[in-house]
């Protein structure tokens, strides 16, 4: 069993039924951040509605690490250099990946051909 870091888009992509990434969540441990959840809970009101939004914020609660001040720091100077425009979510995510040494789960193209990025097969 591997351990995954879930970016926003492949918890959607889990909620919504794609089976590529359910793979990784079911077979495997997935970490997250609130402000992934944040994020989800946001799209899921715009989505869905209210009481969705809060079932698919309480279903990954659990799943949330704590984000150093130091990956903050690293995140942001990582969004700094790149010449695209990760969002904040996104570096912050991204970095945590590789500060605790796992793979960087998403749908979100705009990793392609970086290190430590996963995308389903």
């Amino acid at each position: 069993m591997a351990t995954y870091f879930a970016d926003t888009c492949a918890l959607i992509a889990y909620l919504k039924g794609d089976r590529a990434y359910a793979g990784y969540f079911e077979g495997n441990e997935i970490v997250t951040t609130k402000l992934n959840l944040m994020e989800l809970y946001y799209i899921s009101l715009a989505e869905s509605n209210e009481e969705m939004a809060g079932i698919y914020y309480n279903t990954f609660l659990a799943k949330c690490v704590e984000i150093g001040d130091e990956t903050i720091k690293k995140a942001m100077k990582f969004r700094y250099q790149q010449k695209k425009n990760f969002s904040y979510v996104d570096a912050i995510g991204y970095r945590l990946s590789l500060d605790i040494g796992i793979r960087f789960l998403t749908v979100d193209r705009q990793f392609k051909g970086l290190k430590n990025a996963e995308f389903a097969k």
